[in-house]
């Protein structure tokens, strides 16, 4: 069989969520958060990067650990590193650019903005200081929260922010003292001071500030680029909320970010770097919500944070993002797409597949990790959280090495996407669990099964193999259960 790649993309005990893909001479480097397997919060690890040659997205190197939180000096109050971006510099240095967070985002808004560097895009890189002002003091304004940069012909663009009080028009606000007071303790000031602040310009939002020379001294304030007041605009049903990014394809500009949902990413076009974006659309959501009209009750996986980029590689264009694992969003895996531009420059929102980078179906031959399934839902699945879950439902999960899908109930659908099915006719499914029922198979609709095998009690992982003649073609693989009680898939094989 030849080599192929799935999603998620990086090995199954790898957890990198928020993926800015960039391409630096002839390989694409992924630089993200780093979650671990099982965590109990954000960001536990430290920074990593993974690179692939950009004629060869099936091959991902691990290029070692290329920043360790220690070197940051507010590494002892906020030690979780949280989602990092990179940038060239004119100088010819790679310039890391982050923010640091307390256990389970305590303390996450309160910046500043961290830069580090290295001579080498992959590290490791070096404190260099905080974003500050020209006087010397930290630059503060608005939130400096998940730090987005692009060298723009020369000049170096950062762009940040969040919006946690969304729903607030300036006037609502005013009258909510509970807020006002939240924000006064967050920021430092004083409720007066929030008031007068607010009323000059809201702290919430996205925005854009231009960096001097030394890639750390802001030339000016910063300046928001989207409306951080949504109502009446086309951002009204997708505000902006965390995860900015920013792309230029064609001499456009490309503001991707995760929406109020927090499920999908978003993006907006403009002729310009700090004004008159446009909405356009969602580009991914990883429960598959809003394509093809889908509801969020209708969600095809557990849903939660999410936070990646678009990049032109080798003359296709691709979207990450990443998935949730572990009942959480504190184990969070890299997934990516091909992506198609519109004429028009603008992107269709795209099916979340196991097949991802691998540039045609998976074939159906050989073994696969039920790990790889990219709809894994009870019809109930729930929206992620600041929380570890304890109800059950099926969820990707490990025990040591061993990484399967695990506390499938009744009702619970898992899918595939795609494979290539050429003349299959046997299946074998590895699973574990005290449950009794049965296991549909389909490769056509999830609701129109071709083969029902009852399913037997077992407590360690057995191989159940089932005579089946699958349509040919490239189609999904779905495999519906009806059980009472609680199953463990390991994985599959044709």
């Amino acid at each position: 069989m030849r080599k192929q790649v799935f999603n998620p993309f990086l090995p199954l005990n790898e957890y990198i969520p928020d993926g800015e893909p960039h391409v630096f001479g002839n390989r694409v480097y992924l630089y993200g958060s780093h979650d671990m397997e099982a965590g109990d919060t954000f960001c536990m690890r430290d920074y990593c990067v993974y690179s692939a040659s950009i004629t060869d997205l099936k091959n991902w190197k691990y290029e070692g650990i290329s920043y360790d939180a220690k070197n940051d000096p507010n590494f002892k109050e906020r030690p979780y590193m949280y989602a990092p971006d990179c940038v060239k510099g004119n100088d010819g240095l790679y310039y890391l650019y982050y923010a640091m967070s307390g256990y389970r985002g305590v303390g996450g808004y309160f910046g500043p903005i961290s830069v580090a560097s290295s001579n080498k895009p992959y590290g490791p890189f070096k404190f260099v200081g905080f974003v500050k002002h020209k006087d010397g003091s930290l630059m503060l304004d608005y939130v400096p929260f998940d730090p987005a940069v692009i060298n723009d012909n020369g000049v170096i663009r950062l762009y940040y922010g969040t919006q946690y009080d969304y729903e607030e028009s300036l006037e609502s606000f005013l009258k909510n003292d509970e807020l006002i007071t939240l924000e006064a303790n967050m920021f430092g000031k004083t409720k007066e001071e929030i008031i007068e602040y607010a009323k000059a310009d809201s702290v919430n939002g996205a925005v854009m500030a231009i960096l001097e020379d030394d890639m750390i001294t802001v030339k000016e304030k910063p300046k928001h680029i989207i409306p951080y007041n949504t109502k009446g605009t086309k951002f009204e049903a997708h505000p902006f909320f965390e995860g900015s990014s920013i792309r230029k394809f064609n001499n456009k500009y490309y503001f991707i970010y995760s929406s109020k949902q927090n499920h999908e990413l978003c993006y907006a076009m403009s002729n310009y770097p700090d004004k008159d974006f446009v909405f356009k659309g969602t580009l991914v959501s990883n429960g598959d919500i809003g394509l093809n009209r889908r509801k969020e009750e209708n969600r095809l996986n557990m849903t939660g944070t999410t936070h990646g980029s678009v990049e032109y590689i080798n003359g296709k264009y691709y979207i990450f993002y990443h998935r949730l694992t572990h009942k959480s969003d504190y184990s969070r895996q890299a997934c990516a797409e091909e992506i198609k531009m519109n004429k028009d420059g603008t992107f269709n929102q795209v099916e979340i597949t196991s097949c991802g980078l691998n540039g045609a179906a998976l074939e159906a031959k050989g073994k696969y990790s039920a790990c790889i399934a990219c709809n894994i839902t009870n019809g109930k699945m729930p929206h992620g959280s600041n929380k570890i879950f304890t109800e059950h439902f099926p969820n990707v999960n490990n025990e040591k090495e061993l990484r399967f899908i695990s506390e499938i109930t009744d009702k619970t659908l898992i899918g595939f996407k795609y494979f290539d099915f050429n003349h299959n006719k046997k299946l074998k499914i590895t699973y574990r669990g005290l449950a009794h029922g049965f296991v549909n198979i389909s490769n056509d609709l999830p609701n129109k099964f071709i083969k029902k095998i009852k399913i037997n009690p077992v407590s360690d992982f057995t191989t159940l193999i089932i005579d089946i003649n699958f349509q040919d073609g490239t189609r999904p693989l779905y495999l519906y259960f009806e059980i009472d009680g609680l199953l463990d898939l390991l994985d599959i094989a044709f």
